[in-house]
C-alpha cells in the first residue's frame, strides 16, 4: 500500500458546490433517516400500541446499527475503494426502507432500523473518508464545516416533509420517502461520485488487517480524546432529538407541523455556526476554536438546566437555551474530527469509521436514557450536561487544547 503523501506534494483540489453538496447529502443521510420520522413517534406509538421508551428504541437501534456499520465498512472501504461499498450500503438502506414501513410491532421496527443504520452508516463514513483522500488540516476543516452546513439543512426540511407525509397519509409513508432518497443517492454516485481512492493506495492483503489498525488507533491517546467528541457533541443532540417531540408535543401541547417549524429553527442554529466555523479556521487554529466551542456549550447547556429546572421562561426561554447549545455544537465536530484523523491519511477510512462508531456508539447508549429518566424537558438537560460535561473533562486529560499555550502543539496538524 502506497502511504499518503504529505500535504505539499498532493494536488490540491477544490471542491465545486455540487461536490458539497453531494458528499453533504451522503454524510446527512443517517440524520435525515432519523429526523424525517420524528414526528411520526407519537403516532407510531399509538398504532403500535408502544411505549414511549420502546419507540424511542426505534432511534436509538439506528445508531447502534450505525456503530457496527462503520466499524464493518471503514476497512472494507480502505480496502476495495470508496464506491463500492457506497453504493452497497445506500442500496440495501432502499430495501430497508420499505421493509420498515410493514413493520407489524415495535420489535420488528427496532431490529429493521438496526440493519438501516448499519448500511445507511456506509453513506457518513465514506463521506468522511473521501474528504481525508484529498484534504486535510485547515482546508480539511472547511471543507467539513461546509458540509456541517449542508447536513444542517436536513433538520430544517426532513421534520417538515416527515410532518406532512404524516399528517396527510401515515407515518409507513415516511419510510417510502426514506426509500425514494436513497434512490435517487443510489443514481447521484453511480454517475457523479468519482473514486477518490486509487488502486495504488488500498490496504492490500499483506497489510496490517483491520483489528490491527484498529489497535493501532485505540492506543494513541490524542486521537481517540478528539474521536470520542463528536460522539459525545451527538449525545447532545440525539438527547434533543428523542426528548423534543414529546417535550414540544406533550409538555407544550404543539402540533406535529408546529413541532417541525421549532425544529427547523433550531437547525438554523447548526447552519450558522457551521458557516462561523468555516471563517473562523482560515483565521483560528481549530484546536483554539473547538476549545471555545466546548465551554461555551457547557455555559448553555447549564444555563437550559436551570431554565427547565425553575420554569423560568416558558417556550421561549427553552428555545433560546436549545438555539446557542446547537449553535456551539455546529463549530465541535468538525474541528475534532480534523485533528484525530490527520495523521492517519494511510487509513483514513479506518479512522473515519473509528470516529463514526464512537459517535453512533455513545449516542446510542446514552439517547434512551432521556426515556428511562422520563423523557421530559429535564430529563434532556440532565443528559446533556452529563455528556458536555465529559466533552471537556476528555478535551482537558487526552489532548493539549486547554493547556497553556497547548493548542500550539497542534498547529502542525494544519499542514499534516
Amino acid at each position: 500500500m502506497t502511504e499518503t503523501p504529505p500535504a505539499s506534494s498532493r494536488p490540491r483540489y477544490v471542491p465545486n458546490v455540487k461536490y458539497i453538496l453531494m458528499l453533504g447529502a451522503l454524510a446527512a443521510l443517517p440524520a435525515i433517516s432519523t429526523d424525517m420520522y420524528l414526528p411520526s413517534l407519537p403516532t407510531v406509538a399509538e398504532d403500535l400500541a408502544a411505549t414511549e421508551a420502546a419507540v424511542q428504541m426505534t432511534l436509538s437501534a439506528m445508531l447502534i446499527g450505525g456503530c457496527v456499520g462503520q466499524l464493518v465498512i471503514g476497512p472494507f472501504s480502505d480496502r476495495f475503494g470508496r464506491r463500492l461499498p457506497l453504493l452497497i450500503g445506500i442500496s440495501l438502506h432502499t430495501v430497508l426502507s420499505v421493509a420498515c414501513s410493514f413493520a407489524p410491532d415495535v420489535t420488528t421496527l427496532v431490529f429493521l432500523r438496526i440493519a438501516q443504520g448499519f448500511f445507511n452508516a456506509a453513506a457518513a463514513v465514506v463521506a468522511i473518508a473521501v474528504i481525508r483522500d484529498r484534504f486535510v488540516g485547515s482546508d480539511a476543516a472547511r471543507l467539513l464545516s461546509r458540509l456541517m452546513l449542508v447536513i444542517g439543512v436536513a433538520p430544517l426540511f426532513a421534520p417538515t416533509i416527515g410532518g406532512f407525509i404524516a399528517t396527510h397519509w401515515q407515518w409507513r409513508a415516511v419510510f417510502y420517502a426514506l426509500a425514494l432518497i436513497g434512490l435517487v443517492l443510489v443514481a447521484i454516485v453511480f454517475k457523479w461520485m468519482p473514486e477518490t481512492l486509487p488502486p495504488a493506495a488500498r490496504r492490500q492483503p499483506g497489510d496490517v488487517k483491520p483489528h490491527r489498525a484498529y489497535w493501532s488507533l485505540l492506543k494513541d491517546r490524542q486521537f481517540m480524546a478528539f474521536a470520542v467528541i463528536p460522539g459525545l457533541g451527538l449525545a447532545v443532540i440525539m438527547s434533543y432529538v428523542v426528548g423534543s417531540p414529546f417535550v414540544f408535543q406533550d409538555e407544550f401541547g404543539l402540533s406535529p407541523n408546529q413541532f417541525a417549524l421549532l425544529f427547523a429553527l433550531n437547525g438554523c442554529a447548526i447552519v450558522a455556526s457551521a458557516q462561523l466555523n468555516a471563517y473562523l479556521v482560515k483565521r483560528v487554529a481549530p484546536a483554539k476554536v473547538l476549545r471555545a466551542a466546548a465551554l461555551a456549550q457547557f455555559v448553555f447547556i447549564s444555563v437550559l438546566f436551570a431554565v427547565v429546572t425553575t420554569g423560568v421562561g416558558g417556550l421561549p426561554a427553552l428555545l433560546l437555551c436549545l438555539w446557542l447549545v446547537l449553535g456551539a455544537q455546529g463549530m465541535i465536530p468538525a474541528n475534532a474530527s480534523v485533528l484525530a484523523l490527520n495523521n492517519y491519511g494511510h487509513m483514513a477510512g479506518t479512522a473515519a469509521a473509528v470516529i463514526g462508531a464512537l459517535q453512533a456508539g455513545i449516542a446510542g447508549v446514552v439517547s434512551p436514557i432521556v426515556g428511562l429518566l422520563g423523557g421530559g424537558a429535564q430529563s434532556m438537560a440532565t443528559v446533556m450536561l452529563g455528556a458536555v460535561t465529559v466533552t471537556l473533562v476528555v478535551l482537558a486529560v487526552g489532548t493539549p487544547v486547554y493547556r497553556r499555550d497547548g493548542w500550539r502543539q497542534l498547529a502542525t496538524y494544519d499542514d499534516a
